[in-house]
């Protein structure tokens, strides 16, 4: 039985390119990036190319990319240094209520220190309203944080809207983009956001890298202390294998940019045609008009998300829920949860199939029969 991989939003594998790039730059280039020698500066050459990358693909400044650990790094480094910088200017927050936990959690350490943050809803397909926005901005605003493109669902948020309304306002504006970059066009510039988050192993890259997009003329302070590099914004020896590998796997995954994109659309037409044609009752959740598409989050009438995962993983099928399984127990996703209430079945009946490299339109018919018939078979039960 061949396994299917449809996870890609959790992660996703690396693509051979990347790693035959990677494994030459381990054995070839192991100099200190930092150090002024020839294998310093041989590392630095590789740093500086990539760098250069990175800021292209984003219609960014070479000077405003700052390498980090992922997007979690990068999500805390934008938030937190922003807010301890400007907080002489006011100590309020705006974020939406279905943030990734790494905005989240950063975002309820703050308020134990004495910021105030305004959690805004969002409607039945996950998006938040522009005059929520409006609402909450208040003259102690100091940051604006908004994902682009929620991670359970697919729900891509307004986001050159909610810049154009900032520019009017002293607040600083971040993004996490981790699901939307390389499928969805970016440019810092037309959006207006001052931050912007990225994860290398999103898009095909080596895990444990990623960039922090940060406007020349924002003020933030750093939070990691030690060296100078980044320019004195993100402290630590950079690696190079890593950042390389980011590198390229953007430059692989922009050049394919609408093909997958044709790809994943048409995954989701197959996957949702062969349910129905199994006469399979589901929803679908998100938003009809703004989504990515390599995400899809269905809703499955009559049947236990716990069974459901493990006869999947039983199947041969890799997919995730928003919930948190534990023995016995879920702990409902927060984002499903602020879309439809905690008391909808929907809670505890949704799983998302995310789409990516590798997948191919055999292995989206397979999957959706194997669905099929767990799904038939659960509801029997």
């Amino acid at each position: 039985m061949e396994r299917i991989y449809v996870d890609h939003a959790a992660t996703s594998p690396m693509h051979p390119k990347v790693i035959e790039k990677m494994v030459i730059e381990m054995n070839e280039t192991f100099g200190n990036p930092s150090s002024i020698h020839s294998f310093g500066r041989q590392a630095r050459q590789k740093v500086d190319t990539a760098r250069l990358v990175c800021a292209s693909s984003i219609g960014a400044k070479v000077n405003e990319i700052i390498f980090t650990s992922g997007g979690t790094e990068s999500d805390n480094l934008a938030i937190r240094g922003a807010v301890y910088a400007n907080q002489k200017f006011g100590k309020h927050i705006i974020t939406s209520a279905i943030e990734h936990h790494a905005i989240l959690h950063t975002c309820q350490a703050l308020e134990k220190e004495g910021f105030e943050v305004t959690y805004l809803p969002v409607d039945h397909t996950g998006r938040v309203n522009i005059e929520d926005v409006k609402s909450a901005l208040r003259d102690d605003t100091i940051l604006v944080s908004i994902m682009m493109v929620n991670n359970e669902v697919g729900t891509v948020q307004p986001i050159q809207e909610i810049g154009e309304i900032l520019k009017s306002h002293k607040a600083l504006f971040h993004t996490d983009a981790v699901q939307a970059y390389g499928l969805i066009p970016i440019d810092v510039n037309e959006l207006g956001v001052d931050f912007l988050s990225i994860s290398s192993h999103k898009i095909n890259g080596p895990k444990g890298v990623g960039f922090l997009y940060a406007n020349e003329k924002a003020t933030f302070s750093q939070q990691q202390f030690g060296g100078q590099q980044e320019r004195k914004r993100r402290a630590g020896t950079e690696n190079v294998p890593g950042i390389v590998g980011l590198a390229k796997a953007i430059e692989l995954i922009l050049s394919e940019r609408e093909v997958r994109v044709k790809n994943y659309l048409r995954f989701q037409e197959i996957f949702i045609n062969d349910l129905k044609e199994n006469d399979i009752r589901f929803e679908k959740n998100g938003n009809e008009t703004f989504f990515a598409p390599h995400v899809l989050n269905l809703s499955f009438d009559d049947i236990s998300i716990e069974s459901f995962l493990v006869n999947l993983d039983i199947a041969g099928i890799a997919a995730s829920s928003g919930s948190a399984c534990t023995a016995g127990s879920v702990d409902p996703s927060h984002v499903l949860v602020e879309m439809f209430g905690i008391d909808s079945p929907k809670i505890r009946s949704s799983v998302r199939f995310s789409f990516g490299y590798g997948n191919t339109e055999e292995q989206i018919h397979a999957l959706a029969q194997r669905v099929a018939s767990i799904v038939q078979r659960l509801v029997k039960i």
